[in-house]
Order: C-alpha cells, then sequence, then structure tokens
C-alpha cells in the first residue's frame, strides 16, 4: 500500500509538472506539489531516507512530503526544496543584472501569474567603485533569500485569496498552514549556504544541508511525525480528503524572526523550545548605497479583493503584506480559526 501511495504521488506530480508548465509557462522553479501536514493521504517519508536534492527535472530522486522535529515542529520539505530553488535563482539573476548594470528585473514563479518586479538604484559613486565583484555577490546572497521569501508568502496570500493555480484545485485549506512559512524560510536560509559551498554542488550541497538541518532540529521517525499530527486531529484540522486546516500559522516575520508551532507532548520532545529563525534583511545593500524595491502584479482573477484588502491597486510587500496580513487574521478569526502570528 506504502509503496502504491508513493507511485500514485510520483504520477500526481508529474501532471501537475506538465500543466503547470503548459498553463503558467517556466518560471524560477520547477514545480512541487508541498502537502499539508496531515495524516489524510500526505506523504510521510523516512527522515532517513530522503534521496537526493534535484534543482532540475529530476523529480525521482528526492523525497517529498512532512517530516516533525523537535525544535521546528513539522516541515514541509517541498516549501524547502522549492524556497532554496528560488533562492538560487535570485541569486544569478541579482548578479546578472547588477554585474550588466541595469536597474530591474522580473520573476515568475512556475506555475503562478503574478509578476514580481525588482528594480534597483545603484549609489551615486557606483562608477568608481573597484571592488564592484564582491559588493555584487554580497548583495546578491543577501537580497535573493529576502526576495525569496517575499514571493513565496506571496504565494500563501494567493491561495487564502481564493486563486487556484491550475485551476481546479482548492488551495485555501493550505494557505499559511501552521508548518509553511517556517518551512520555507528553512528553504530560503539553506538555498543560501548551498550557494557558497565551493566543494559541493548545488545539488549536493543542498542534500547534504537538509539532513544537517534535520538532525539539528532534532527530527523524529516517521511514526512519531504522524503520530503528532494525529494529534491534533480536532483542534488543528478536521476532515479526511480535503481537511480544513484550523491552526494557522500568519507569522511572516514581521518582527525579524519566524518562530515555529511545537506540537505538546511529542515522544522525544520534552523541553525542547522553538528554534526561531531571523528573517532575511537588506542591510548590507542599504549600507553599499543600494536600494530595492519590490512590486508585485498579482495577475489573477481574485486581483480586485486583494487590492481591495490592501487598500492600494499597487502591491510592494514591505508595503502592504502587514495591511493584507491583518486582514487575513479578522477573517480567520471570523472563520473560527486559531492562529498564530
Amino acid at each position: 500500500m506504502e509503496k502504491m501511495s508513493k507511485v500514485n504521488n510520483r504520477i500526481l506530480m508529474i501532471v501537475y509538472l506538465i500543466i503547470s508548465v503548459l498553463i503558467c509557462g517556466c518560471g524560477a522553479n520547477r514545480p512541487r506539489w508541498g502537502y499539508l501536514p496531515t495524516p489524510t493521504g500526505n506523504p510521510f517519508p523516512d527522515p532517513n531516507k530522503l534521496g537526493n536534492h534535484s534543482s532540475g527535472i529530476g523529480i525521482f530522486m528526492e523525497a517529498a512530503g512532512i517530516v516533525y522535529t523537535c525544535k521546528a515542529g513539522h516541515i514541509d520539505l517541498d516549501h524547502v526544496r522549492g524556497s532554496a530553488d528560488v533562492t538560487k535563482y535570485l541569486t544569478e539573476k541579482i548578479n546578472e543584472t547588477l554585474r550588466q548594470n541595469r536597474d530591474t528585473f522580473t520573476l515568475k514563479l512556475t506555475g503562478e501569474w503574478s509578476s514580481h518586479i525588482v528594480t534597483f538604484t545603484y549609489p551615486s559613486n557606483w562608477h568608481q567603485v573597484n571592488d564592484k565583484e564582491k559588493i555584487i555577490r554580497e548583495i546578491s546572497l543577501e537580497a535573493a533569500p529576502y526576495l525569496a521569501m517575499n514571493a513565496m508568502t506571496w504565494h500563501e496570500i494567493l491561495t487564502w485569496f481564493g486563486t487556484r493555480f491550475l485551476g481546479f484545485e482548492p488551495e485555501f485549506n493550505s494557505a499559511f498552514s501552521w508548518e509553511d512559512v517556517y518551512s520555507n524560510l528553512v528553504g530560503a536560509k539553506l538555498g543560501a549556504a548551498a550557494i557558497q559551498d565551493n566543494a559541493n554542488s548545488f545539488d549536493k550541497a543542498m542534500t547534504l544541508l537538509i539532513y544537517k538541518t534535520l538532525k539539528e532540529l532534532k527530527v523524529r521517525p516517521r511514526s512519531v511525525a504522524i503520530a503528532a499530527s494525529k494529534s491534533v486531529e480536532g483542534r488543528w484540522y478536521v476532515g479526511n480528503f480535503l481537511p480544513d486546516t484550523k491552526m494557522r500559522n500568519f507569522d511572516i516575520g514581521l518582527d525579524g524572526s519566524i518562530t515555529p508551532l511545537l506540537i505538546d507532548n511529542v515522544p522525544g520532545c520534552e523541553d525542547c523550545r522553538p528554534a526561531a529563525l531571523t528573517m532575511p534583511s537588506l542591510q548590507s545593500l542599504k549600507d553599499y548605497g543600494f536600494t530595492l524595491t519590490h512590486e508585485i502584479k498579482p495577475n489573477v482573477f481574485e486581483q480586485e479583493k486583494i487590492f481591495r484588502a490592501a487598500g492600494s491597486y499597487k502591491i510592494f510587500p514591505e508595503k502592504h503584506y502587514p495591511v493584507l496580513l491583518e486582514f487575513m487574521k479578522r477573517q480567520a478569526h471570523g472563520k473560527g480559526y486559531s492562529f498564530a502570528e
């Protein structure tokens, strides 16, 4: 039965990959499925057999699904991998843009219609600077995870407002589920670290870093991860095939860090505290005299609802994410959901 489930998940992934590319085109990353941290048909892989990370088309090389850690709660491996790949792409894109002295580039995530427009202003003395390569690399490694987190959080916002990326699959139940945003941040940080690993390829470095990080977070066996999910049934989620997620995590790092949600009384996790992670910043970019502006054009049917909630027809994450977050929290409260913030 377990082998059949793995085969079915791989078939679904192939179908999703093909349809995503046909409908929305290729973007910064290859599509990954993403899963709810509920034992309702979602895969829970053996944390000792996660395969090899593949930022390319090798979808059979890596394990997907949900693991449980004592210090970070549930982690969605697809979110980790996807965020890391977006970080890699953005690092390359920022490098290319600044080396060519261009002001702007546009990003689209594969499977999404939204456009992310990134604009730089240069310091007035840039033409006189001698160590441009060093500065560009430093800025790229800092700005890439920052922009990746903006883009991944935008995906959660779209799903909250009802966007269906393939036109038929409901995703509201997964918007800001309790492990999503933290998993994205883990991926953005690992992606930046993998880029700086001069001894290994990006994929090899990611493979090693995922195992290392999960060990540091005290990953638990597959059976414990499933039991942990079952223990919050009725409180954090209800339902089977398409569970309604009653616990959401709206902590997107507005205070400078993201804190994961832990489940009580998980065997082997006694006295463990949540391992908060600091958010990427643009401090080095500012220190060198650059500015960066990130604008999002939604390009989805639900954009009018988003504009009204944001109070603006132009979306800038730094300005409008806090406004949208308050709107979504009010809606969550009205639906009787619990949430962290």
